[in-house]
C-alpha cells in the first residue's frame, strides 16, 4: 500500500493522480462551502443516481435483447469487505502504540525533561498561533493536499540543489542550537 500512495503523489500514473487529486481538491473545496452532512449528503446522492440509472439501463437493456446476464453489480457484492479479527486487532495495537509514543512525548515536552526541546515545542506552538489566525483547518488541509501532490515532484526534479540548499540551513540550526544549549544552564544533552 505504502508504494502505491508514493507512486500516486509522484504522478506515475497521470490519470489516477488526477483523479485522486482532483476529487479530493473538489471535495475539499465543497467543504468551504457547504457543512460536512450536506456535502457527504449530496456525494450518496450522486453516487446512488449513478448506480440506480445504471442498474436501470442494464435491466432495459436485458428485457429488449432478452439476455439474462443478472445483476450488473453481482461481481462486487460477493466480495468480502468484512474486517477480521486479526486485522482489527492490529490497527488497534498499531493505533494504541501511536497514542502511548505521543502522550510520553507531550509529557516529556510539558514537563520539561529537556529544556532546549521544550523551548522549541513554545516557539513552534506560538508560530503556530499566528498560523491560527491567518488560516482555518480547512485551507491548511486544502494547502497540505495541494504540497502533497507537488512537493515530491519538484524535490525528485531539484533533489540536488535542494539538498544543498537544505544543508546550508541544517548547518546554520545546528550551529545556532550549539550556541544556544551553551548559554542557557541545565540545557546541554544528556549522553
Amino acid at each position: 500500500m505504502g508504494g502505491s500512495v508514493v507512486d500516486l503523489v509522484h504522478w506515475r500514473d497521470l490519470k489516477q493522480s488526477g483523479l485522486v487529486f482532483g476529487s479530493v481538491l473538489l471535495l475539499l473545496f465543497s467543504l468551504t462551502q457547504f457543512s460536512v452532512v450536506s456535502v457527504i449528503a449530496y456525494l450518496a446522492l450522486a453516487v446512488l443516481s449513478a448506480t440506480i440509472s445504471f442498474r436501470v439501463y442494464k435491466s432495459v437493456l436485458q428485457a429488449v435483447q432478452k439476455t439474462d446476464e443478472g445483476h450488473p453489480f453481482k461481481s462486487y457484492l460477493e466480495v468480502e469487505i468484512s474486517l477480521s479479527a486479526d486485522q482489527i486487532s492490529k490497527y488497534v495495537d498499531k493505533t494504541q502504540l501511536y497514542i502511548n509514543t505521543t502522550m510520553k512525548e507531550l509529557r516529556r515536552l510539558f514537563l520539561v525533561q529537556d529544556l532546549v526541546d521544550s523551548i522549541k515545542f513554545a516557539v513552534l506552538m506560538w508560530l503556530l498561533t499566528y498560523v491560527g489566525a491567518l488560516f482555518n483547518g480547512l485551507t491548511l488541509l486544502i494547502l497540505a493536499v495541494i504540497s502533497m501532490f507537488s512537493v515530491p515532484v519538484v524535490y525528485e526534479k531539484y533533489q540536488t540543489q535542494i539538498d544543498q540548499y537544505l544543508g546550508l540551513v541544517r548547518t546554520q540550526v545546528n550551529s545556532v542550537m550549539g550556541k544556544i544549549r551553551e548559554k542557557v544552564p541545565g540545557a546541554k544533552k544528556k549522553e
